[in-house]
């Protein structure tokens, strides 16, 4: 699945992503790592490789469990866009995490490539995305507002970030907030075309 609004676009991660990947992420390393997933067996020492993080995004989509893409811009790789945590059933729920190149940050680039992912998960049946923030990550809860998820609250040690449990907010939207979509909705509150 590939899903693109101008220059933004977001389309399943591949192998052959590695090199354009690793230089984006070693080049944002210091922005990133105050907001990046951690795990805390990672502690270990032992690095995760390109090549298995992708078989294990790639087994996972298969499953129905998540959806991950590549954020590119002008069809240069700039980000990563996960849906995670997919719950089926009663439920149809998920949640969206994101990261982009510090180089692109600020353009909409991140609002649109957001908009895009939740207008696909409720097209495919979800009913619900979920964002956690950290209450310190002004530009993500910038992202958040500019797209009009509601706030739900603070879970405390939510998420492992920078080897530490860390408190994060969490935001929320459901298909019936935005019958006409979530990326018209951002294309008229940006005063867009097509919106």
């Amino acid at each position: 699945m590939t899903l693109a609004e101008g220059p933004v676009g977001l389309r399943p991660i591949r192998q052959t992503d590695r090199r354009a990947w690793r230089d984006v992420r070693a080049r944002n390393a210091d922005w990133l790592r105050p907001w990046d997933a951690t795990s805390p067996d990672s502690l270990t020492g032992v690095p995760v490789t390109f090549g298995a993080m992708v078989r294990a995004l790639n087994t996972d989509a298969r499953a129905g469990r998540l959806m991950p893409f590549v954020l590119t811009y002008g069809e240069r790789l700039v980000g990563q866009v996960t849906v995670g945590g997919i719950s089926w059933g009663s439920l149809r729920s998920a949640h969206i995490g994101y990261w982009v190149d510090r180089s692109v940050a600020g353009r909409g680039i991140v609002p649109t490539a957001v908009a895009l992912a939740t207008d696909h998960c409720f097209a495919v049946g979800l009913h619900r995305i979920e964002i956690n923030i950290r209450p310190e990550n002004a530009a993500s809860l910038r992202v958040v507002e500019k797209l009009g998820f509601r706030p739900e609250g603070m879970r405390l040690r939510y998420l492992h970030i920078d080897h530490g449990w860390r408190d994060h907010l969490s935001f929320a939207l459901t298909a019936e907030e935005v019958p006409g979509g979530l990326l018209a909705r951002w294309r008229a509150a940006a005063g867009r075309p097509g919106g």
